[in-house]
């Protein structure tokens, strides 16, 4: 007879450990097998490439990628210490010294014009703006200079009004990439009730990761108008999830929830794995005549019929237009 106590406290806890650590493995393979694959070894030598964020994570591997075929490229970052190791670092990998620093923080819309205006008087042309840079608050909310929620002036905000103040840079291309990094978080927000406020700085409102599956969303509403408003020209705007990927986004998450979110971050993938489908959308022939899409595992995917709503994503960008003070000399889309 097995001498097995089923109520043992020490077996119970020792089956949910077994139990967790196989589920972990399997989403670790799925995503493995998942991961999207780059074919194309195409050479960037006199292509300029603007990555937000790009001084850890996600955007310092998009930027060493992009270094090491011979781009340009514009490592736009906030925090300028570390944005200049992640600059000697990639050099001295890739042996290529064309890649600059400069300093934007995309929360603030002085900040945001002070880059694109020193972007207008050193650069002739952007071939490629990738929008990385993000932040997730937690249960943290904060309201910037500007009178917007720090997480959405940030993800969505920012890039919006960078991408107006930039675009006249990306039709001088031969072909202007923008890429928009999102999540497939967008699926949970509440769209009816989130977006009747675009700018929520009632405290009330922020529940963990709600503004950030909210950024998630406005951003890919604003990469289909975008494409919209961009057809006839020689740029493209697509969107994309990397992957749940372990980077310093998640270092916001409060204690002690962060104790049992850790052992989790094992089976993410690395930011390496994450810059892929990016990478591929920088530097890929096929994508050439792709425009408005989202884009998981370096392929199109489907996404929520809520976030395709062609009215509502002309609103958002007339309301978004008016929060991020757009003036009548500046380009228009």
């Amino acid at each position: 007879m097995s001498s097995f106590v089923w109520d043992s406290p020490i077996s119970i806890v020792a089956y949910v450990i077994t139990a967790i650590a196989v589920f972990l493995s399997i989403f670790k393979y799925y995503l493995y097998i998942t991961l999207g694959k780059i074919t194309s070894s195409r050479n960037m030598e006199g292509k300029t490439v603007i990555v937000t964020g790009a001084n850890s994570g996600i955007g310092k591997e998009t930027a060493r990628d992009l270094a090491k075929r011979g781009a340009r490229v514009i490592m736009a970052c906030r925090n300028m210490e570390t944005a200049a190791k992640a600059r000697d670092e990639i050099v001295a990998e890739s042996n290529n010294q064309n890649i600059i620093v400069r300093h934007v923080d995309m929360s603030s819309l002085a900040s945001v014009r002070a880059f694109a205006n020193e972007i207008l008087c050193t650069e002739a042309v952007i071939d490629v703006l990738i929008h990385n840079a993000g932040v997730a608050e937690g249960l943290i909310s904060k309201v910037t200079s500007d009178g917007l929620e720090f997480t959405l002036a940030t993800n969505y905000y920012g890039p919006f009004l960078l991408t107006h103040l930039l675009i006249n840079m990306l039709k001088k291309s031969d072909q202007g990439r923008i890429i928009v990094v999102s999540s497939k978080l967008y699926r949970y927000a509440n769209v009816k009730r989130d977006l009747s406020n675009i700018n929520p700085t009632n405290s009330q409102f922020n529940a963990p990761t709600k503004l950030y599956n909210l950024s998630k969303f406005m951003e890919i509403m604003f990469t289909q108008e975008l494409a919209r408003r961009l057809q006839g020209t020689r740029v493209t705007a697509n969107c994309l999830h990397p992957g749940v990927i372990d980077t310093g986004i998640w270092r916001n998450i409060p204690f002690p929830l962060n104790l049992v979110f850790k052992p989790i971050q094992w089976c993410f993938r690395t930011p390496e794995e994450g810059s892929r489908t990016t990478v591929y959308l920088t530097v890929a022939p096929e994508v050439q005549q792709i425009s408005g899409k989202y884009f998981r595992g370096c392929k199109v995917t489907e996404i929520n019929q809520r976030v395709q709503n062609i009215e509502t994503q002309g609103k958002l960008w007339e309301a978004s237009r008016t929060l991020v003070k757009l003036r009548e000399e500046d380009p228009m889309i």
